[in-house]
C-alpha cells in the first residue's frame, strides 16, 4: 500500500512539473503588429500578451533589426502587420515554443530605440520600436530679414497621436481623434489670411514626442506654438474650456537646462553667436539673451492666452476664466511664446459629444483663428506683414478729406472708404484710417 501511495505521489508531482512547465512555453504572445510612420521617424508596436523579455541588435548588409524574445510562443505566424512605413522592407519571424525572433528588413541603416511600456488603456503591454529616419529631417528656414514683410509663423500641435491616445472618453472617443481636425481646421483658416502661414507639428495619426514638438516649432522659427488637448478628470461633472502657460518656476528650469547644454548656444542665441567667439563669455551672453526670450515669450503668452478665452467665451463654457500657469511639457521652450488650448473635458458626457461634433470643432477653430490674429495686429513682430501693414496708419488732420488722403496715397476712395468700412465720405478730426 506505501509503495502504490509512493507511486502515485511520484505520477503526481510528474504530472503538476510537466503542467507548470507547459505553461511557461506560452506565457507570452505577439498579438498584434502596428506600424505608425511619420516624416522623419517610424514606430513599431508589437501588443503582447505580457511583459516582454527582449534583447535586440542590428545588421548590416543588408540592413536588419532583430529582435528576440524569450518565454514566448514562436511556432506561430506572425499576426497580421496594420500600417507600412518606407523605412521597413518587412518583417519576419522564426521560433519555438518558447522563443521567437523578428527581424525588420530594412531600407538603410538606422539607430534604433526599443523599449518597453506597462498596460495603458486602451493597450495592453507592448514593445515598442522607433526607427529615426535621419534622412527626412527638417530644414531650418534661412534667417529672416528685418526689410523683408514675413508671414507670422504658427505652429499648431495636435496633442497626442498614433501610439498614444490622450484621455479617452465615456463612450470611448480617443482625445487624439479630437485634437488633429480642430488643428487642420485651424490651419486651413491662418493659411487663408494673408500674412500669417501655419505649421502642424503632426499631420497624421502618428507620436511625436514632447521635446520634439517645440524642436520642430523652433526649426521653423515659430513666432507662438498653440497646443490642442481635450481635458479629463475622473468625475462626469467637470466641463468647460481653459488655457495654460508655461509657469515661471519650469522657465528658469528650462533656461537652466539649456544653459548647461553649449552645443546648443548657437541654436539659441541665433546670428549673434557668430560673432562671440570667446567660449568664456559665451554662456554670460546666452544667459541674457534667454533670460530676454523667456520674459518676452511668457508675456506674449499671457496676451495670447488671454484673446483666446475671450473668443472661447463665446461658443463654449469656460473652466477657467484666467490662463493657467503650470510645468507642461509642451510648454517647456522658453524661447517660444506657447500657449496649450484645453477645448473642453472629454470625461464630460455632453462635452464629450459636442466635441466630437464636425460643426462645433469647426467654431473652436475659427475663434482660435480671431483670437490669434487679433493678438498679432496689436503686437506684430517688427518684421512681418502685420507690422507694416499697422504702420500704414494715418491719423486725420484738420482741412484734410477722404479724397485728398486717398490722393496722397495713391489709392481710390472706394478702396480707402470699404478699407475702414465707412459709410460715407465724412471723416473727423483724430479719426485713424487704415490705408490699404
Amino acid at each position: 500500500m506505501k509503495k502504490n501511495n509512493k507511486q502515485f505521489l511520484s505520477c503526481a508531482g510528474l504530472t503538476i512539473l510537466w503542467f507548470f512547465s507547459a505553461l511557461s512555453y506560452a506565457s507570452n504572445q505577439v498579438q498584434s503588429i502596428r506600424i505608425w510612420p511619420s516624416p522623419d521617424n517610424t514606430r513599431v508596436v508589437l501588443d503582447l500578451s505580457a511583459a516582454p523579455e527582449y534583447k535586440s541588435f542590428s545588421l548590416d548588409k543588408p540592413d536588419r533589426l532583430v529582435i528576440d524574445l524569450t518565454n514566448t510562443n514562436g511556432s506561430a505566424a506572425l499576426p497580421a502587420i496594420n500600417g507600412e512605413s518606407k523605412l521597413i522592407k518587412a518583417i519576419r519571424s522564426s521560433g519555438d515554443n518558447n522563443s521567437m525572433r523578428i527581424v525588420l528588413d530594412l531600407t538603410n541603416a538606422v539607430k534604433p530605440t526599443v523599449f518597453a511600456l506597462t498596460p495603458t488603456a486602451p493597450y495592453g503591454h507592448r514593445l515598442v520600436i522607433d526607427l529615426p529616419d535621419d534622412n527626412a529631417r527638417l530644414t531650418r528656414e534661412p534667417p529672416r530679414s528685418i526689410r523683408a514683410a514675413r508671414d507670422i509663423v504658427i505652429a499648431i500641435d495636435a496633442g497626442h497621436g498614433g501610439e498614444d491616445p490622450g484621455s479617452i472618453g465615456p463612450t470611448g472617443t480617443y482625445e487624439k481623434n479630437l485634437t488633429l481636425p480642430i488643428a487642420r481646421r485651424l490651419a486651413e483658416l491662418i493659411d487663408k489670411e494673408p500674412g500669417m502661414k501655419s505649421l502642424l507639428v503632426r499631420t497624421g495619426d502618428y507620436y511625436v514626442h514632447i521635446n520634439r514638438r517645440t524642436d520642430i516649432a523652433r526649426s521653423m522659427q515659430a513666432d507662438l506654438l498653440v497646443s490642442i488637448h481635450a481635458d479629463a478628470f475622473t468625475s462626469p461633472q467637470p466641463r468647460g474650456a481653459a488655457v495654460w502657460v508655461l509657469s515661471l518656476r519650469r522657465a528658469t528650469t528650462e533656461v537652466g537646462r539649456m544653459l548647461e547644454q553649449t552645443e546648443r548656444h548657437g541654436e539659441l542665441l541665433g546670428g549673434v553667436a557668430e560673432v562671440i567667439r570667446d567660449s568664456a563669455n559665451e554662456r554670460y551672453l546666452a544667459q541674457t539673451v534667454l533670460d530676454l526670450s523667456m520674459n518676452h515669450s511668457m508675456v506674449t503668452a499671457h496676451q495670447a492666452a488671454n484673446q483666446v478665452l475671450t473668443e472661447l467665451a463665446k461658443i463654449t463654457r469656460l473652466h477657467k476664466a484666467q490662463p493657467q500657469a503650470a510645468s507642461l511639457g509642451v510648454l517647456r521652450s522658453p524661447d517660444i511664446p506657447s500657449i496649450l488650448v484645453e477645448v473642453g473635458f472629454i470625461s464630460n458626457p455632453q462635452e464629450e459629444q459636442q466635441l466630437r461634433n464636425s460643426s462645433h470643432q469647426a467654431r473652436l477653430a475659427q475663434s482660435l483663428f480671431t483670437a490669434l490674429k487679433r493678438h498679432f495686429q496689436q503686437a506684430p513682430p517688427a518684421d512681418s506683414l502685420f507690422a507694416q501693414q499697422r504702420s500704414r496708419e494715418h491719423k486725420v488732420q484738420a482741412g484734410e478729406s477722404l479724397s485728398l488722403l486717398a490722393q496722397r496715397y495713391d489709392v481710390s476712395v472706394d478702396a480707402l472708404r470699404s478699407h475702414n468700412k465707412l459709410a460715407n465720405d465724412s471723416i473727423r478730426i483724430g479719426q485713424v484710417l487704415r490705408i490699404p
